[in-house]
């Protein structure tokens, strides 16, 4: 049986809702970084580290705060040093999310940097393959990947923190079973 673990920082409960999409889509179990897993600005968990280990897929997820990934997630990518040494998690599935709550919110930066984290481990990395379909006459605001992101997912804040716009959770759903088909091949 594949093993796809998703592991991801929220702040506002909006990128647990986009982890919450891919993991029903993907069959993924949800690793929420939690504040009392960091401890002294460090990630503490081992439980969590061995569970990764033992995945056959590791998504990442993290908000876009000022630029770049949050904190709690950077500590969380800082205490798997030990595993890239090891090598523990060369030739993983991997693939990655983030949210802000702009268009762009400078999304990029931290889907590169989940992308850099997952290749200092020589994981494989899964991108989004939907094109944003308003390029081919879907209204913006109906359209999946509206956002034109095909290095990993991003999603958008809609109105207010927790919600995601519609189209994004969609196009989460999409990039879930992405996911899981990669997975369940290898």
């Amino acid at each position: 049986m594949t093993s796809i673990a998703i592991i991801y920082f929220s702040g506002t409960g909006t990128t647990k809702l986009v982890a919450e999409t891919i993991a029903r889509a993907a069959g993924g179990t949800l690793m929420p970084i939690t504040g009392s897993q960091i401890v002294e600005g460090r990630f503490k968990d081992d439980g969590y580290l061995a569970r990764l280990d033992a995945a056959d897929a590791i998504v990442f997820g993290a908000p876009t705060y000022m630029g770049g990934p949050a904190a709690q997630f950077k500590a969380f990518a800082d205490a798997t040093s030990e595993r890239w040494f090891g090598r523990k998690w060369s030739g993983k599935l991997s693939a990655g999310f983030t949210t802000s709550g702009s268009p762009s919110g400078d999304k990029s930066v931290t889907i590169q940097y989940l992308f850099t984290l997952a290749m200092q481990h020589g994981m494989l990395w899964i991108g989004q393959e939907l094109i944003a379909q308003w390029m081919t006459g879907t209204p913006y605001d109906l359209a999946l990947n509206r956002l034109g992101s095909h290095s990993g997912l991003m999603a958008q804040v809609d109105g207010k923190p927790g919600h995601v716009a519609a189209p994004d959770l969609e196009t989460a759903m999409v990039f879930g079973e992405r996911i899981k088909a990669y997975a369940t091949k290898v």
